[in-house]
């Protein structure tokens, strides 16, 4: 089986597009390789590897005699496209159009992998954790670009959990340099137990005050604006702001707003 491991790193075979041509879940397929035979396999899901690999059997002599060229990759990788393709129409659910290639099967990796998730859980308190974590992510995602910090963080997840090179940067180097390594110290103290909750709860206190005053700040300038724009409204005499009237109504808090500096 570590020949047959070997060989899927070298043609770049997620464990994910492997389950998706398996027609399994990708938990199954780390299964399926922690066995010592490949014999052991399903008979059904054993001749869709030999199909895809183009093998008779999966001996490790016949494996370790596979000669990895371009014709090989491309075989394979035309494979795995149809088979993910006759899986699902993903494209029909999402918008293609000016991705490239690897960007596409990003994409369809995740999607596949975040219902995985969703769909697969063992218990219902694990269903509900995995719900929790993958809308945590999509907030993360969605504050991206104005939290550049989000970055390093999955940036740090990814090196540590083996899938990125540590010395691989990314983003700002020096900005993620220093990001990791004050991470790393965080995650060594509270790993080695050195983070009580008695020890944190001062710090933990300053963190809820400081997102609730966020949210505050936050909750009075969507009452100014609001005011404003009932301001705007009255002084145009208008009832509400629609497609006709809405470039006179901005313009006009505009105008308000300034008046106020």
């Amino acid at each position: 089986m570590n020949a047959l491991k070997e060989l899927l790193q070298e043609l770049g075979i997620s464990k994910v597009r492997l389950s998706k041509y398996l027609g399994v879940s990708r938990q199954m397929v780390y299964n399926y390789l922690e066995l010592d035979n490949i014999n052991k396999w399903p008979k059904e899901k054993k001749l869709l590897l030999f199909k895809l690999l183009d093998i008779e059997d999966g001996e490790p002599s016949t494996i370790a005699n596979i000669k990895i060229n371009t014709d090989y990759l491309m075989s394979v990788e035309a494979k795995l496209n149809k088979a993910n393709k006759s899986g699902g129409d993903f494209d029909t659910f999402f918008d293609l159009k000016g991705l490239t290639k690897e960007e596409q099967t990003l994409l369809s990796d995740l999607a596949y992998l975040l219902r995985e998730k969703l769909a697969d859980a063992d218990s219902d308190e694990d269903h509900t954790e995995n719900y929790y974590a993958i809308l945590y992510l999509y907030h993360m995602l969605q504050a991206m670009d104005n939290v550049p910090e989000i970055k390093y963080i999955l940036g740090y997840m990814s090196k540590t959990t083996g899938f990125t090179d540590p010395n691989d940067y990314k983003f700002d180097e020096e900005k993620q340099f220093i990001f990791e390594g004050i991470l790393y110290s965080a995650l060594t103290l509270y790993n080695n137990g050195g983070a009580s909750r008695s020890k944190i709860m001062e710090t933990h206190k300053r963190f809820v005050q400081e997102i609730e005053h966020k949210k505050e700040e936050a909750l009075s300038r969507t009452q100014q604006l609001n005011t404003i724009k009932v301001q705007a409204l009255k002084e145009l005499n208008y009832s509400e702001i629609n497609e006709t009237n809405a470039a006179e109504v901005f313009e006009k808090i505009a105008e308000i707003q300034s008046r106020k500096v």
